[in-house]
């Protein structure tokens, strides 16, 4: 609990005791209308409402009049005005309760993100000519040695160079199972240091590190508002003042209609049930409950390692129908192995070594694998003239010879004739001086969870999952046939993943919206077109990031479904909120205005069904994974 809680929690209770020790002075002591009484019962009052009349004053003072504090100063001066002291000092107390179980909810809200936030590290150990100095993370640049011993964070992505670890990732990813780091892995920022000695070469500078983005992404989710959010803000805009002219009203005309029938107005009367329709008709549930509702949906997501970027978003994926998907890197581990090579007119070592000489500046996950499958050290200075096709492949002059390695739209390009049509895999063909010098298979490996992950989803109620890919038709469709995707859409280029999205978009209703999950660079384009961007964040491009929406830190799929199950959880609450407030609002309206409902039942109104609309928000923290 803050300072601050414990401040109101202290002036709550006084207010309390108070309270009940006046309730055992007999009224031959104190009087109804004793002035006694009156400044007996203004110590408890003003003890539990200082700050709500000093907030009242200064909306006045401010012209920004109607507001819950407003609502509440004048309910409670009349009533006191009206001799109710008890009553009068008893909403005040009441609507203190609520805003501290409201500040409590918010806090535990909060603490979910303040774990997260614990990632960012303090400093970083820097080793410059074998001597270690303590510095700002913000001040080590990239290629530099840093030194991370157990228990500490690691400060910056980067390589590791020497020694071999335990890392525990579960407050970026949410998995609780340690990583095994050795030698040549690569490691993000934000990771925990379980076991071993570690030298880390640097690749990115702070600011651009996992750690960083990961803290700005969270920073400023509260800032991008969903529709829900909007229309409360604007609801209680013109509802605040509408009831305040209404109670207005209620405390003037019926008197006055009174006075011309009956000839007794019973000012009294009307003006009290004016004050017991303004503290019904305070907003503070739907005001409060709603954005706290998206805060905890946003914090649980983040606990679990999916990071929306703002509650719009959440609110949009709720509404998901269509699953489009890159395949490298999202549904498969994007770690190729060549299986097979196919020469032809020259030696399987000489079409290897020319593939991973023309591919040696690329660091396209194909491109490692076919410098892996050379497995000798490439001779940079003999490669030059290199162009890449996006899409197609890589030219490049390997010791004057023009060398083309890519897929069969190069070759098609370049009117060489070539083979390997019937093979399964992604097939790199190799051209030297414009003759067809064979083929290289290379197979890329499904992740373990990619199948359960597309049952997930249509377990939660996706219609239609889509796989978009480079690749050749046979191999896509082999792999969408084992994970029972619903449509694949084979051999694209860049574009025109774009062009599939959009088309999906048009096919689908307006209320339904489509996610696109990708990790590469060329993806985002088509984050950015989707309803919804998903990106892988742990293997994901920078760009794939920036441009997604929402981003999936372990790069694991079935956290897909999981995030649609977090946003419609979250929903499902928010309008349970809605209809639960203004129901009960309605109702004790309609009893204050004709005198059945007194000011205790306007306290449950307004106080009762805040704390029940934030008990009911705070479920949103609780994820199932």
């Amino acid at each position: 609990m803050t300072k601050k809680q414990k401040k109101v929690l202290t002036r709550i209770i006084i207010a309390i005791v108070l309270l009940v020790a006046y309730s055992f002075i007999p009224e031959s002591i104190l009087p109804e209308d004793s002035i006694i009484r009156f400044a007996l019962y203004m110590i408890p009052y003003l003890v539990i409402g200082y700050d709500i009349l000093k907030k009242a004053f200064k909306g006045i003072k401010n012209k920004q009049v109607f507001d819950e504090n407003f609502l509440m100063a004048v309910a409670t001066v009349g009533a006191i005005l009206l001799g109710d002291y008890v009553e009068g000092t008893a909403v005040m107390l009441f609507y203190q309760i609520g805003e501290l179980f409201q500040s409590y909810a918010v806090g535990k809200s909060r603490r979910n993100i303040s774990e997260l936030m614990d990632i960012r590290p303090d400093y970083a150990n820097l080793e410059v000519d074998g001597e270690i100095s303590t510095v700002d993370p913000f001040e080590v640049k990239i290629g530099s040695i840093i030194v991370v011993k157990p228990g500490e964070k690691i400060p910056l992505d980067g390589v590791i160079t020497e020694g071999t670890a335990s890392l525990d990732t579960s407050a970026l990813t949410g998995e609780s199972v340690p990583r095994e780091a050795k030698p040549g892995d690569e490691v993000i920022s934000g990771c925990i240091n379980n076991s071993g000695l570690l030298k880390i070469r640097t690749t990115k500078e702070f600011s651009e590190s996992t750690v960083s983005k990961i803290l700005d992404l969270v920073e400023n989710a509260s800032s991008k508002k969903s529709k829900s959010e909007n229309f409360i803000s604007k609801f209680a805009k013109v509802y605040t003042p509408a009831v305040c002219y209404s109670a207005l009203a209620l405390a003037v005309i019926p008197p006055i209609i009174s006075a011309f029938v009956t000839g007794q107005p019973e000012i009294t009367k009307w003006i009290y049930r004016a004050l017991t329709f303004l503290v019904i008709s305070c907003p503070c549930a739907l005001v409060i409950s709603i954005p706290l509702t998206f805060f905890a949906g946003i914090g649980g997501a983040s606990k679990a390692g999916v990071l929306v970027k703002g509650s719009n978003y959440l609110e949009a994926l709720s509404n998901t129908k269509i699953v489009a998907m890159d395949k490298t890197g999202t549904l498969t581990k994007g770690v190729f192995e060549v299986t097979k090579a196919a020469p032809k007119n020259i030696s399987e070592e000489e079409l290897l070594y020319l593939a991973a000489h023309a591919e040696s500046y690329s660091s396209h996950p194909i491109s490692i694998s076919l410098k892996n499958a050379y497995g000798k050290d490439i001779d940079e200075g003999i490669v030059s003239d290199i162009e890449e096709i996006a899409g197609h492949g890589v030219q490049a002059k390997v010791n004057n010879d023009t060398v083309a390695v890519g897929n069969a739209k190069l070759m098609k390009s370049l009117n060489i004739e070539y083979s390997g049509d019937d093979e399964v895999g992604t097939i790199c063909h190799v051209a030297v001086n414009g003759k067809y010098a064979g083929y290289i298979i290379i197979s890329d490996r499904i992740k373990e969870t990619s199948k359960s992950a597309i049952a997930k989803m249509k377990n939660a109620g996706i219609t239609k999952t889509v796989m978009l890919t480079g690749d050749a038709k046979s191999v896509a469709d082999k792999i969408a046939a084992e994970l029972q995707i619903s449509e694949v859409y084979s051999e694209l280029l860049p574009g025109d993943k774009v062009s599939i999205v959009e088309k999906l978009l048009n096919e689908k209703s307006d209320k339904d919206k489509l996610v696109f999950v990708g990790d590469g660079i060329n993806d985002a384009p088509v984050l950015s077109r989707a309803d919804i961007g998903v990106a892988m964040g742990a293997l994901g491009s920078d760009a794939a990031i920036e441009a997604a929406d929402v981003v999936l830190m372990d790069d694991d799929p079935e956290k897909i479904s999981l995030a649609v199950k977090i946003a419609r959880k979250c929903i499902r609450i928010v309008y349970e909120n809605i209809y639960f407030a203004i129901g009960v609002k309605l109702v004790c309206l309609l009893l204050g205005a004709i005198g059945i409902a007194n000011m205790w039942t306007a306290i449950f109104a307004d106080v009762g069904v805040m704390i029940i609309a934030v008990i009911n928000a705070i479920r949103a923290l609780r994820v199932k994974q």
